[in-house]
């Protein structure tokens, strides 16, 4: 039921000051109220703000900025970039196309005769009948390996008959322990576990079900030091000295795990030569590969800083680190053209 209308002017003047003091309330209530909204607004936008910029940078590869591939996730399947497009066309051999077979060899190692003894139709002899034809079928297997090849060297040792000095015979070099493998087993050793990246228990196993032989773990991994240990010494030396003669050299580095902790790769390379060491990613670690300081040819890279010392060489920027341009300094992308190495000026080449 409504309330009822003041009587007199004194009631009508108290009921306006409770109202306007009533709406005088809900004034601040509403200001309040407006404020925390424009600041709620205010982090809603900064939120989307951050939001968008971590997409951003979740999104960036080593296609889309200068990170190195090494960074990509292995869990993102990435993007088609070739401009080829499929032709329709059914995989494996194609109508029309000559066919391919294992073809016969002239000297198999058995030839079994397979000769009919009675003819399938009436059950005549067919011994001594003429031959009308000849259809030659082959099988190409493998057999069980055979026992090692076991060679024993027997040093006689003898006593002088004048001063009774004893003399061993002259043994051979290569062979130093009681019982060894020889160059052959070492070989194959080194085939799976640095060219085929078998792991050494495995290797192991596979050596013995092929070769006949049972190295242990402990030797095979043993063959995986010594075969760098050859590298290193004989084959990375001459890698280095044909490295520093080319004209065009690819560097990069490419963050890795070795010896416990985070590391670099460093690698210098062409279509045929490649060398690579470990370290920082200072100029002390990129020159200690020995193959770019004093190099005056052209080196492509990325925008690492620690390449900026090689002022003997002309610098190329790889196209896959293209989009390092936009933060270079000015001096940087204008090219460089005066007095050449020898004065000190760095040439920098930009390439797409």
């Amino acid at each position: 039921m409504p309330e009822p209308l003041p009587s007199s002017v004194e009631e009508l003047a108290e009921l306006v000051v409770e109202l306007r003091a009533a709406n005088a309330g809900l004034g601040e209530v509403i200001t309040a109220q407006t404020e925390r909204i424009a600041a709620q607004e205010a982090a809603l936008a900064a939120q989307a703000a951050e939001l968008a910029e971590l997409k951003r940078r979740l999104g960036k590869d080593s296609a889309t900025s200068n990170k190195p591939p090494s960074s990509d996730s292995p869990y993102r399947k990435p993007e088609r970039r070739s401009s080829r497009r499929s032709a329709g066309r059914d995989p494996g051999k194609q109508r029309g196309a000559p066919g391919s077979a294992m073809p016969l060899i002239d000297n198999p190692n058995e030839t079994i005769i397979c000769d009919p003894d009675s003819c399938a139709d009436c059950g005549a002899d067919l011994s001594g009948a003429p031959a009308t034809g000849t259809a030659r079928r082959q099988v190409t297997d493998i057999q069980p390996p055979p026992p090692p090849w076991v060679t024993e060297y027997q040093i006689i040792t003898r006593a002088c008959p004048c001063c009774a000095a004893r003399t061993p015979g002259p043994g051979p070099a290569v062979v130093t322990g009681r019982a060894q493998y020889g160059p052959g087993v070492l070989a194959r050793a080194a085939e799976l576990l640095c060219g085929h990246y078998l792991p050494v228990a495995r290797a192991a196993r596979l050596m013995g079900s092929m070769l006949g032989v049972s190295p242990s773990t402990g030797f095979m991994a043993g063959v995986r030091g010594r075969a760098a240990r050859l590298l290193e010494q004989a084959f990375l030396p001459r890698i280095r000295e044909l490295l520093r003669t080319v004209g065009v050299l690819g560097v990069d580095e490419t963050p890795v795990r070795a010896d416990g902790g985070l590391t670099y790769v460093h690698a210098a390379c062409t279509e045929f030569l490649t060398a690579m060491h470990t370290g920082g990613r200072t100029k002390e670690d990129i020159d200690a590969g020995q193959v770019l300081p004093g190099h005056t040819g052209t080196i492509v890279r990325d925008g690492h800083a620690g390449y900026v010392h090689l002022i003997d060489a002309h610098h190329a920027w790889c196209g896959a680190h293209y989009p390092d341009l936009r933060v270079m300094p000015t001096w940087v992308r204008s090219v460089l053209v005066g007095g050449g190495a020898r004065a000190g000026v760095l040439g920098i080449i930009l390439v797409a």
